[in-house]
């Protein structure tokens, strides 16, 4: 039995996020519908993390096991060929039995793209937020380095049936920053693991920061441990991309 290791980009916009679900379409099922068609048997798919309904990816790491002898090459081409054109594999490698690209990950890197200008082009629609409105972006820069350290990111998560009770959401995060590129207002996050719907929540946070809502004192009232106040409010999943995953 091989183990193989795949990196992959995908426009999550006709998806509903990576993991399986009944009767809707899904990165993960996509992926597993054709490699049983190479494998001529079912194959689970494991991913590096549940991006959201909406997500996009640059480069997702995720990993299989097969009987298939194909060369990596070759199946990184069949998979291509067969797979919706949303969805390409960039790269196929053999990998260390037992290897899980979620749980052997050390950091990840998001990127959550904010379109500044007065109109936003019919081609970006599906991949930025478009907020022309008056904002503080300065304000926004000061407060994103905030977020690094390790904290507890409970107020910037969202409920999640699948975490177990009592589960720790203590997180750290190396490199928190906002800046300005052009017309585009780009935030991004590394980590070294993400919450549900945290990263879209951070960007909602800092976008009532950036309108005035909020002074750094409450911003540093959301890092406190018991803090109660509620998540949110979330930015739309269009805007937002997973960069890249890193291992030892």
């Amino acid at each position: 039995m091989r183990r193989i290791r795949i990196t992959l980009s995908y426009d999550g916009t006709e998806y509903h996020g990576w993991q399986v679900q009944p009767s809707l379409p899904t990165i993960q099922g996509a992926l597993e519908s054709v490699l049983a068609e190479i494998e001529a048997a079912p194959v689970k798919v494991d991913g590096s993390g549940r991006t959201d309904a909406g997500v996009h990816a640059l480069a997702y790491v995720a990993a299989f096991s097969i009987t298939n002898p194909i060369p990596c090459e070759n199946l990184r081409k069949a998979l291509n060929r067969l797979l919706p054109r949303d969805i390409r594999v960039l790269d196929v490698q053999e990998a260390v039995p037992g290897f899980h690209p979620r749980f052997h990950a050390t950091a990840k890197t998001y990127e959550y793209r904010i379109q500044r200008t007065e109109v936003c082009s019919p081609f970006e629609r599906r991949y930025v937020l478009h907020n022309p409105y008056p904002l503080d972006e300065e304000r926004m820069f000061a407060f994103a380095p905030m977020l690094e350290g390790e904290h507890d990111f409970s107020v910037f998560a969202a409920s999640d049936e699948k975490d177990d009770p009592g589960r720790s959401k203590v997180r750290t995060v190396y490199s928190s920053r906002a800046e300005r590129h052009g017309g585009l207002l780009v935030y991004r996050v590394r980590g070294s693991g993400f919450l549900k719907h945290m990263v879209r929540n951070i960007v909602g946070v800092l976008l009532e920061a950036g309108k005035g809502n909020l002074t750094r004192d409450d911003m540093e009232a959301r890092l406190m441990p018991g803090c109660t106040i509620p998540a949110g409010p979330s930015a739309p999943a269009r805007g937002l991309f997973l960069i890249g995953v890193e291992y030892d």
